[in-house]
């Protein structure tokens, strides 16, 4: 056999496999199918926001103080399963939303998943959910998300909390956000890529401090990969990462005039902590705690001192937070 015919062979598979894979995956992930699996589903709801089904959880007597919590790029309301409750028993009502696209919200193929258009989705859930004005907590991408709702609809946010938030579009250089951001080198990679186990642990490793890998566990695998696996997501995640359009977080933080706490991890490979040091810069009204031996993820990696800090930001008037030894301003 020739060279010639053993690429042709080679191409072949290939095209077969990448077809089988595309064709093989669901076309949407289902919440009632998982209901047994996933994380607090006794307070899982669903409301429809300009006609599309949003998933959230609540926790706590709505009477109390609303928190919303919003999670990054590719997560969901996991990201809060730990520290969703510890707040309620804080005394305050938290909202932990899937941002469209992800977890177990819809994520139909018309919607732009743009920062902007995630925020404007959040303004309206409050109105569906009835909640005027709240302290929004953002994670990651989902700080970007909070900001913008800061920045644009400012009579819905009374305070702020950015968790190692996307301020601008650094991230955008990641290699994985840089292919799936290629038209059509996304749409076949993605379906192996978001869809592999074996990626996300990876992924994970890079997100999470070392000290902190234990955190890694099966169980954390599959209720991160379970609402990525199916068709729709994909689109999702591709679409997200080809309008990320962050740097006007970055150019118009100095507008924001709610007082805000923003937490980051020392050991954070992902959006590096002078992103943090930045936003502390231009915010007038804000507190920056740096946290060690933690990565991206403070809400999971040290989720008692997470509790503890935004607990104590939310509770003073002027949002005064008191730093220990071991953590920086």
């Amino acid at each position: 056999m020739n060279k010639k015919n053993v690429a042709l062979g080679a191409g072949g598979a290939v095209g077969a496999l990448i077809a089988w894979k595309m064709l093989s995956r669901a076309r949407e992930v289902s919440w009632e199918d998982f209901a047994d699996d996933i994380h607090h589903p006794e307070n899982s709801h669903f409301v429809e926001v300009d006609g599309v089904t949003v998933h959230y959880q609540e926790f706590g007597d709505a009477a109390n103080p609303t928190l919303i919590l919003i999670h990054g790029y590719t997560a969901s309301t996991y990201v809060w399963q730990t520290v969703a409750p510890m707040l309620a028993d804080e005394n305050f009502h938290v909202v932990a939303v899937d941002l469209l696209g992800f977890g177990f919200s819809e994520k139909p193929a018309w919607f732009e998943y743009s920062i902007v258009s995630q925020a404007r989705m959040i303004e309206r859930f409050m109105d569906r959910i009835g909640i005027g004005r709240a302290i929004l907590v953002g994670s990651s991408y989902g700080g970007a998300v909070a900001s913008t709702v800061a920045l644009d609809y400012r009579e819905r946010v009374e305070k702020l909390v950015l968790v190692d938030a996307v301020c601008n579009d650094e991230a955008k250089q990641n290699v994985l956000l840089r292919l799936v951001s290629m038209r059509g080198v996304g749409e076949i990679l993605s379906p192996f890529l978001i869809d592999s186990r074996r990626f996300l642990k990876l992924r994970m490793r890079r997100t999470i401090a070392p000290v902190n890998h234990h955190l890694i566990t099966k169980e954390r695998i599959e209720a991160v990969h379970r609402p990525l696996r199916a068709k729709n997501a994909h689109h999702s995640v591709l679409a997200s990462a080809r309008n990320w359009n962050a740097n006007r977080i970055e150019d118009d933080a100095y507008l924001i005039n709610q007082p805000t706490l923003i937490i980051w991890g020392e050991d954070d490979n992902v959006i590096p902590v002078r992103n943090g040091e930045k936003l502390y810069d231009s915010i007038l009204n804000s507190r920056l705690v740096v946290l060690k031996d933690c990565g991206h993820i403070p809400q999971e990696e040290k989720p008692e001192r997470f509790v503890e800090l935004v607990s104590a930001f939310c509770r003073d008037r002027k949002g005064r937070v008191e730093i220990t030894e071991s953590e920086s301003v």
